[in-house]
Order: structure tokens, then sequence, then C-alpha cells
């Protein structure tokens, strides 16, 4: 079978809207139409980052054995990242940046028998969908808490070479979470980016940020205006807050960093819905767990999901 693009929505997970072109293909986007003018405006890199394909995925139940579809790269970043399929919670099979840049249609076999299947789409890329095809039926997976990712680069996947091992991706497997990840590389506490999403009321909200301006003089002030503006948009929803990690890249600004973590959850502690994870113990302190001393690579990517999951489960968020 062929999906049409409306059976290809109910599918194409991490959406909070769809464009068709006029050559059929469907683009997904997870912010709004008046949050990436913002960024547009403030800056072309976040306008960019603001319609990648982070934490996209398709997600669904099937007997077939195999799954193809083809695809549109409308704008690439080098750290572009894969294509991978996993089934039954268990990867089986990926493509890399070097195919996808050189195809323009993509296939996976899957094991016989009926099956859980998860599609994740590249991070650090624009593209477009069409023609999901399958030698079998299409049942799209149930649908968990719907959790809204608010984050920089960390949260949007950049720092891991492979789509799964992001740390939203990770601890979503876990979680069992229908998420829509907002992550934008180099972002900031900015509450100008906080805007209705008209029709979508998360259950849940994550946040995560910090990193990128713990040493800029207004950082408590932008992110305690934050939080105001997130409490004035989305009430007493529960909201998860976690401190920046641990990084090696500025040593001798380290004790900073910690103090800012702290400074966050005293602005915090003010909101009884808003729950905080030390993310300063979340990924080891140790070089070989990032890519460059402040991204998390595959491993420290999936072990800062798996500490997160256990976390959460842990604080009743």
């Amino acid at each position: 079978m062929v999906l049409t693009n409306e059976q290809l929505k109910e599918i194409w997970r991490g959406s909070y809207s769809f464009e068709e072109t006029e050559d059929g293909y469907l683009r997904s986007y997870q912010h709004t139409a008046e949050q990436m003018a913002y960024f547009d405006r403030v800056k072309d890199f976040w306008g960019e980052r603001s319609r990648y394909s982070n934490g996209k995925s398709l997600q669904f139940s099937t007997d077939a054995t195999e799954v193809s579809l083809e695809y549109k790269l409308l704008l690439v970043s080098p750290s572009m990242e894969t294509f991978e399929v996993m089934v039954d919670g268990v990867l089986i099979e990926m493509r890399d940046a070097e195919y996808i840049k050189s195809h323009d249609c993509i296939a996976f076999t899957l094991p016989a028998g009926r099956k859980d299947v998860v599609l994740y789409m590249p991070c650090d890329v624009m593209l477009a969908v069409r023609n999901v095809t399958l030698n079998g039926d299409c049942i799209p997976a149930p649908r968990g808490e719907k959790v809204l990712w608010l984050g920089d680069s960390i949260t949007q996947g950049i720092g891991t070479p492979y789509s799964s091992c992001s740390y939203v991706n990770t601890a979503n497997r876990l979680l069992g979470y229908d998420i829509i990840n907002q992550g934008i590389g180099g972002y900031k506490y900015d509450k100008n980016s906080l805007l209705p999403m008209e029709g979508y009321t998360p259950d849940k909200i994550v946040v995560a940020f910090g990193t990128n301006q713990y040493k800029e003089e207004t950082a408590v002030q932008d992110m305690t205006d934050y939080y105001a503006r997130l409490h004035e948009l989305y009430g007493d929803t529960p909201v998860l807050c976690i401190t920046p990690l641990w990084r090696h890249t500025d040593p001798e600004h380290t004790e900073q960093l910690r103090r800012y973590g702290e400074a966050i959850r005293e602005v915090c502690a003010a909101y009884p819905h808003i729950k905080v994870v030390d993310g300063w113990k979340l990924v080891p302190h140790l070089t070989e767990y990032f890519k460059d001393g402040l991204h998390p690579n595959a491993l420290g990517a999936t072990v800062y999901g798996h500490n997160l999951a256990e976390a959460i489960r842990k604080s009743g968020f």
C-alpha cells in the first residue's frame, strides 16, 4: 500500500502542523508560523534550525516486510544524522548522511510477522516526504501523553551522529510520550519565543536551557522572565526543568555554570508545578561522553536519556 498524505500524517510523530508541496511531498513543522517568523527575525541560523526534523519519526504497527519512502532534502547541515529503523525497540538498520545526500528514496527490509516500527528521521536537516510504501498493512502507533520539549542544540539532538540516540528520543522510548521537540541549536532562555500554539495543549513540558547564556549579565533575569511567561501561557501544566549539564569547554567557568544551575532551581522553586532535575548528575564528567566538550556524543546522549527517564519516574512527573 502507498500511504496518502493524510495517512502519513497519522504516523508522522513530533509534528505540530503539515504543509503539502505542489509536487506532493509533505513537510512537517514543530513550531508555529509565528514562532518561526520570530526566529527568522532574530537570527537566520535559528530560523533554519526551527524547521529541522529533530524529534520526528514514523511510528506504526505492521505485518509488512518492506517499507520505503521518497524524500527531498531542502536544507542540509554538515552534522546531518541518520535515517534509522527500530523494530520492537531494537535497531535493525540505518542509512548515514552520505547515503542520504546521494539518494532521494530509501527502503528498509523488516522481519516477518506483526511488529512495532519506528523510523527515525535525521535531526539536522530540513526535509519533505512522500509515497511511504509498505507491502502490508499500517496501523498508527498509540499516542501517549503530549509532551513539549524546549531546549537548545543538545535537546535538538546535535552531537550524536545517530538520530535514535539523542537524549530526547532515548528517554521517550522508555517513557512512551507523544513529543514535539522544539530544541534549537544555540538557543537560550528567551520569553519572546513562547507564543501560543493554537490547537495544541501539552500535558507536560520539559525545559532544558542555560548552557548558551550562563556567562551573560542578563542570564538570571532572562531565565526568570522565561518561567514567568511559561506560567502565563500554560498555567499549572506540569513542567520539568533540567539544569545545564557539565561541560569541559570552559573549565575556568565551571563553577559559574554550576551556580547558574542553582539559580535556575531557586527560580523554579516559586512554582509548585515545576520539578527540577539536576543536569549535573545526568552525564558522567568524562570527555569520552562528549563530542566536543559541550554536546554529548552517542554514548553520552544515550546515558543522559536513560538517567533522565529514571529521574522522571522517581520525581513523579
